[in-house]
């Protein structure tokens, strides 16, 4: 059986439409609050051996909107693992692992894809 792990914030429409699709298809997954555990480091720099930290930052969110000026400039992997730490609700969501894939933001056609696999 492989191992999924979800990762975001158990509010967030995105998230629960995520984990009603994974319980509808009856998968098994351990869910990562953000706001109960904030956002893990080791993760974070896991993720972005996949994925762009443009990718994994959401920049459409109200959390980007509000960072300074000079927060969003000149960001590279390091600066991006610290804004992230800072502030969990950057993060794409939902992020989700599995075995050693990172997928992130949620579409029922890629889940579809990445379970039939």
């Amino acid at each position: 059986m492989k191992k999924v792990d979800i990762y975001g914030i158990k509010n967030c429409s995105t998230m629960k439409k995520a984990t009603s699709w994974l319980e509808e298809h009856h998968i098994d997954f351990q869910f990562h609050d953000y706001k109960k555990t904030g956002a893990d480091e080791g993760n974070i720099r896991q993720w972005l051996t996949t994925q762009p930290w443009d990718q994994l930052i959401n920049r459409r969110g109200t959390t980007w909107r509000k960072l300074s000026d000079e927060d969003k400039l000149d960001i590279d992997d390091n600066k991006a693992i610290q804004l992230m730490l800072s502030n969990p609700s950057l993060i794409k969501r939902p992020v989700l692992t599995l075995d050693n894939e990172v997928y992130l933001g949620f579409k029922a056609e890629q889940y579809e894809q990445f379970f039939s696999e």
